[in-house]
């Protein structure tokens, strides 16, 4: 009988690559999932609010002719620290861990979020205002640094090989969560209570929400072990022995990783940051649309877009990431222009053009936590993650927005957001093509992981379902 066992377990390890019985069980996965999951939502959160409250912070704190493009520009800066938060907390997650740090950066970023809600006006205390705003901006971006690199991290070591996609997914849905709950409170509110309510004090309490938000993710993360991965590497005396070797290693040893996930960084954040951060601002300056119509586009397209990316990472453990991000890139260079075109038609058509963008964004976001931490060994996974795409990130989707609006407002050409989009998709593509495909091999150990011919599909998936099931889980 023990023979057989341990036959059953040796065939189980060759079909997958994986010793299903050191896998975690997946009452834990489905922990791992939901604790980054919702300290993405967290931070997606803060975004999603400060975008579609940016016309009353801009008459609170930038008050004047350029108050959009002000506040739009100080939701820029924020990004200006967070490669610095990607130096910082990257290099320190591959020595003590990946837990440790994502419950230090989602306290920091729930709580400066909260402090928003706290400040005074510049009619109160004049430029002290929009100062102290900035400064809960660093805070912001600086935590964040190390978050959606850490989370993405954390996501993948966790998840079984063979459905990376499905889970992984899951972190971008907390993304879209995040935005769709900032924009329905903010939506929710501006029904309950008058314009001069919500102008005076209403637009504050979206942020306290971030307060809760915040507490319950730190809570769930601090009570997962370390990842397996991390866990492997640390008892093989692998991981790094210091912060300034992490970031020697990643640039001499994996520079050509580094600029394939620059281009693939590019067209993803373009895209995303002109979607879901500058979309209220131009649906209400740019179109002429009002407050609320602007909120339920985006809302609507953003509920979509949660119902469709589970599918989507499923999908991708099936036929391969590089497969999706084809469909995304060259589906967004078609359709950029044209649904901007239709956006300025009127309300359902915004809506429709909304949703066609987001839709052909989704292949790319919903395999981000799959495909980028895959690009990289488990000893500079979580440096080269969070270097890369926060610097990346900084000058291409912080600047987004305010590069928009000001582009649209000085030219009124209002169809560049989508010139801008379909450009920084053709640098993706051109990226993507040195792209490994990496669906279904294993992150352990400090190889490049590089899938083999075969190694993923439907068969290989459901051997793996097959295999968790065998073994209790």
């Amino acid at each position: 009988m023990t023979d057989q066992v341990t036959a059953d377990r040796e065939s189980e390890t060759t079909a997958t690559g994986t010793a299903f019985e050191d896998l975690p069980s997946r009452s834990v996965i489905k922990h791992a999932v939901a604790a980054s999951a919702l300290g993405n939502a967290t931070e997606w959160y803060d975004y999603g609010v400060y975008a579609v409250t940016a016309t009353y912070i801009g008459t609170h704190f930038f008050p004047g002719e350029h108050a959009a493009l002000l506040t739009l520009a100080t939701l820029a800066v924020s990004f200006v620290v967070r490669p610095l938060g990607g130096f910082f907390w990257g290099p320190l997650g591959d020595r003590v861990g990946r837990k440790r740090v994502l419950s230090l950066t989602i306290l920091l970023m729930a709580g400066a979020t909260f402090c928003i809600g706290l400040l005074p006006t510049t009619d109160t205390i004049g430029v002290g205002a929009p100062l102290l705003l900035i400064l809960l901006r660093l805070i912001q971006g600086f935590s964040t640094g190390g978050e959606y690199g850490g989370a993405a991290t954390f996501m993948a070591e966790y998840a079984p090989d063979k459905r990376r996609g499905l889970y992984g997914s899951f972190l971008e849905f907390g993304t879209l969560g995040g935005m769709a709950l900032g924009t329905g409170v903010v939506l929710i509110l501006q029904g309950v209570l008058s314009a001069g309510a919500m102008d005076s004090w209403g637009w504050r309490l979206p942020f306290f929400l971030a307060g809760p938000l915040g507490l319950i993710g730190m809570y769930l993360r601090t009570r997962l072990d370390e990842t397996p991965v991390f866990q492997d590497l640390d008892d093989a005396g692998e991981s790094q022995d210091s912060a300034g070797h992490g970031l020697i290693d990643l640039v001499r040893d994996y520079w050509r990783q580094i600029l394939v996930m620059a281009g693939m960084v590019i067209a993803l954040n373009v895209a995303n940051y002109t979607l879901l951060t500058y979309m209220p601002t131009y649906l209400e300056h740019q179109i002429g649309m009002g407050s609320s119509q602007s909120l339920i586009v985006i809302l609507v397209g953003e509920l979509v877009m949660m119902a469709v990316i589970p599918f989507s990472g499923y999908l991708s453990d099936f036929v391969g990431r590089k497969k999706l991000w084809w469909v995304s890139t060259i589906g967004l260079v078609v359709f950029a222009y044209p649904m901007f075109r239709l956006m300025g038609q009127g309300f359902g058509a915004a809506m429709l053009a909304f949703a066609i963008l987001g839709l052909l964004y989704i292949p790319q976001l919903s395999t981000i936590s799959a495909t980028f931490p895959a690009m990289f060994p488990a000893h500079v996974r979580f440096t080269g993650f969070a270097v890369t795409y926060n610097v990346f990130t900084a000058i291409f989707g912080g600047t987004a927005a305010a590069v928009n609006e000001g582009i649209v407002s000085s030219t009124g050409f209002l169809e560049f957001p989508a010139v801008y989009m379909m450009a920084a998709c053709l640098i993706g593509a051109i990226c993507l093509a040195f792209l490994k495909e990496t669906a279904g091999t294993s992150l352990h150990g400090t190889e490049v992981p590089e899938s083999v011919p075969g190694d993923f599909g439907g068969d290989a998936v459901r051997e793996e379902t097959r295999a968790l099931e065998a073994c209790g889980r």
